[in-house]
């Protein structure tokens, strides 16, 4: 079941790749901070932003998986592999 296609309702797709578009240009921003020497606290907060971007994007690509692909792994008799990746995302989402 690993490495089916990326399954996400279009709604979804593109608030995703919204939030990670905003975050790789947040990050050109703080690269350009940390060469100009901006304060550090400054690029700090730029990069607190950034991280909960991407949580974000990350935590609707999860909402998806569970709604479609461990869901019709469940309705084909294999969902507890499905149940065991996800419990290793929380578990380092948890670190």
């Amino acid at each position: 079941m690993r490495g089916e296609a990326f399954t996400i309702e279009p709604t979804e797709k593109l608030q995703v790749l919204n939030l990670l578009k905003t975050s790789h240009g947040q990050i050109n921003g703080i690269i350009r901070m940390v060469e100009e020497e901006r304060y550090c606290v400054d690029i700090a907060k730029q990069i607190l932003a950034v991280q909960a971007l991407l949580k974000k994007a990350n935590s609707k690509i999860l909402s998806e998986h569970i709604k479609h692909c461990v869901k019709q792994a469940f309705a084909e008799g294999c969902g507890e592999e499905k149940v065991d990746e996800m419990m290793e995302l929380i578990e380092r989402y948890a670190r």
